[in-house]
């Protein structure tokens, strides 16, 4: 697959979640990415799981000691190697960073988990939504005296996990191309959504941010930052934010911009939504997607996962594409020399078998016995 990845070699040891996505954004930009399945169980994988497009599969029982050897000598000819597993189960395989590193030097070892590596709650279960909730990340997402809502497992599992693991690893493999040594990548969730939520505590201690929900400019506070209901029971998004902006959100709506000059004092907010939500109740959602369509005023459709892939822009830059009964993202970002091409499917496990062992180097012997039990 080309891309601006062509030529890196990821060892990618099969977990759920954030793992995967890192490699899939690894894949999408075209690293060879090979995924070393669990050999128990039936075969699994979807060739429409997104998250698992574009690598091949091999399945290991990695309790084999033959199994070992052959991921060992996988490791020699990669570049990356990505786990998620909790702290010590890969010591425990035979796998570690003490290991892996004694066979390649140069390898790039991304470790992905919740909690760290270490601290008080390296060790325990956990999921997205309690990584979230220990960094202030939750607590701020929701409306004033309701309980905090869940950002789908956007913030701790995909950009705090896997998009700050892909971001560690390709800082550390250009650090590896200066220095020839590998090291050891640490991405935890709890540490990427606080980074996440960097601008917010800066906002915080400059005191302008308040501690709650629902009470400051970006979090549905603010009439001209929200979410309203429409004719058809659908709904718009509203970002006005700059007075210039928010002229043509008043211009679209028809009111009168000389009872707007203190838009600002939010002792105002609750009046103006509530003429905004009036208004906008008038009519269906298309028909204010028609108003603002192509202009500043920042208004927008809230659209499904059925109607996204059919917007006429995101149609037009190729955002989604067709595969089987439903759409996926594209590749992203985009690159004006080195554009990867549409990621293959994902594959069933274990479905490259053999082949993909003697692919990337090993005897017909190690490949045997590796996959032999």
């Amino acid at each position: 697959m080309p891309g601006p990845l062509e030529g890196l070699r990821v060892v990618e040891v099969a977990g759920i979640g954030p793992g995967p996505f890192c490699c899939m954004m690894l894949a999408d930009l075209g690293a060879e990415v090979l995924r070393i399945d669990r050999q128990d169980g039936a075969p699994g994988g979807n060739p429409e799981d997104v998250l698992g497009r574009g690598r091949r599969s091999v399945a290991l029982d990695l309790k084999r000691p033959e199994a070992v050897e052959a991921a060992l000598a996988l490791v020699a000819r990669a570049d990356v190697l990505v786990e998620g597993f909790r702290p010590g189960v890969m010591e425990r395989l035979g796998l570690g960073p003490e290991a892996c590193h004694a066979r390649n030097p140069r390898l790039v070892y991304g470790r992905m988990t919740g909690w760290g590596q270490e601290g008080p709650l390296a060790p325990v279960a956990g999921h997205d939504i309690t990584y979230i909730a220990l960094t202030g990340a939750l607590w701020s997402m929701g409306r004033a005296g309701q309980r905090p809502v869940p950002p789908l497992n956007l913030v701790g599992d995909f950009g705090g996990g896997g998009m700050l693991l892909a971001f560690g690893i390709m800082a550390a493999v250009f650090e590896a191309g200066r220095s020839g040594r590998g090291q050891v990548v640490d991405a935890a969730m709890t540490d990427g959504s606080a980074t996440l939520m960097g601008a917010f505590y800066g906002l915080l201690a400059q005191g302008r941010w308040r501690n709650a929900r629902e009470a400051n400019l970006l979090d549905g506070a603010c009439p001209y930052y929200d979410t309203y209901d429409c004719a058809d029971g659908k709904f718009v998004a509203v970002g006005a934010l700059e007075p210039q902006f928010f002229a043509l959100l008043l211009q679209g709506l028809g009111l009168d911009p000389a009872g707007y000059a203190d838009r600002t004092d939010p002792a105002r907010w609750p009046a103006i939504r509530a003429e905004f939500a009036e208004v906008f109740r008038r009519h269906p959602r298309d028909h204010w997607a028609r108003v603002f369509a192509g202009g500043d005023a920042c208004v927008a459709p809230v659209l499904d996962l059925e109607e996204a892939p059919r917007h006429p822009h995101n149609a037009a830059r190729g955002t989604f594409f067709r595969r089987g009964e439903g759409a996926q993202p594209a590749p992203s970002p985009r690159f004006s020399r080195t554009a990867p091409a549409e990621p293959r499917p994902a594959p069933r496990r274990g479905a490259d078998g053999a082949q993909a062992l003697l692919d990337w180097g090993l005897t017909t012997e190690a490949a045997a016995a590796a996959m032999s039990g």
